[in-house]
């Protein structure tokens, strides 16, 4: 496996652990899963700290809603695949945001 390979890889696990991390403390927090919807429900200065909040979310977000929509609503398996990459491709751009930080702040080589 090339290093570009296992780099991206990498980052698109730490995308949707990341997510899942965000999410998850987000509904301890608050006691409601996160969801789209919280943007709607932002006055505008709050609103400017949840619109970061859901662009490093919204893998999990997807998934999430996506699994249970399948589970619940008996969705067609195509709207599942393309779900599932449109939250890869997400969570693999978030995720190199996530490396990127952590490269710069030195916590990984």
């Amino acid at each position: 496996m090339s290093p570009d390979t296992l780099n991206s890889f990498f980052s698109l696990m730490i995308g949707f652990a990341f997510a899942g991390a965000l999410a998850s403390g987000y509904q301890a927090f608050v006691d409601r899963p996160a969801g789209f919807g919280i943007l709607e429900r932002s006055a505008a200065p709050r609103a400017v700290m949840t619109v970061p909040f859901l662009v490093f979310a919204a893998p999990f977000i997807i998934m999430r809603n996506t699994i249970r929509g399948r589970r619940i609503e008996n969705r067609h398996i195509a709207f599942v695949m393309m779900a599932t990459v449109i939250a890869g491709i997400w969570s693999l751009m978030s995720g190199t945001c996530v490396v990127m930080f952590l490269q710069a702040a030195g916590i990984v080589a």
